[in-house]
């Protein structure tokens, strides 16, 4: 752990919410990006989850032990608050990821080349990235945790096996498995895509 980190933890700790603040300026992009990740489709759920992580985390900072990093400690947090909200949940849409517009054209004087895809180029990038996130999303919530702290994140299998409160080949298990199940959709969506 860091030393500034672990300072900014004892404060924290103290009742010191400017250092808990700093704490969450280390943490909060990665925590948005696993709520969202995981919570495909329901982007209030993300947004729920995000700030329940920091609310959670700010009540039991007492309990923290140092021992452990405090990135795992949060990832723990979010996970459970992602579980608690798809207990007992059925399949929900899920909102396609849309690829950006292209930038506004430059002063026409100027002529470079223009390395923005083709429009049938385009269409199959947005195309694909339908297919994986509904791919994503209709993934077992086990899976898409654990695939988002593995392959988005990039945490260890220790890590990932702390942060979701699980052994290290269950980690490894529901890797496979969710890696297997993503395979097994894009196959059929570039499958259909030759016929």
């Amino acid at each position: 752990m860091k030393v500034r980190e672990s300072s900014l933890i004892e404060a924290s700790k103290k009742g010191d919410a400017g250092s808990f603040g700093k704490l969450i300026g280390l943490y909060e992009d990665r925590i948005y990006r696993l709520a969202h990740s995981v919570c495909a489709g329901l982007p209030a759920e993300a947004e729920d989850v995000y700030q329940e992580t920091f609310l959670t985390a700010f009540k039991k900072i007492g309990q923290f032990r140092s021992s452990s990093d405090l990135g795992t400690w949060l990832y723990r947090i979010a996970s459970n608050l992602c579980w608690m909200r798809f207990r007992g949940k059925r399949k929900e849409p899920v909102v396609p990821i849309l690829d950006a517009e292209g930038g506004e054209e430059g002063d026409p004087r100027f002529q470079l080349r223009d390395w923005a895809p083709l429009p049938d180029e385009a269409a199959r990038k947005k195309e694909l990235s339908q297919a994986v996130a509904k791919a994503l999303g209709e993934l077992p919530v086990e899976y898409r945790l654990v695939l988002t702290l593995r392959d988005i994140e990039g945490l260890s299998n220790e890590e990932t096996a702390r942060a979701v409160g699980a052994t290290v080949a269950a980690v490894k298990s529901r890797l496979h498995r969710g890696r297997m199940f993503l395979r097994d959709r894009l196959d059929r969506f570039f499958e259909g895509k030759a016929s």
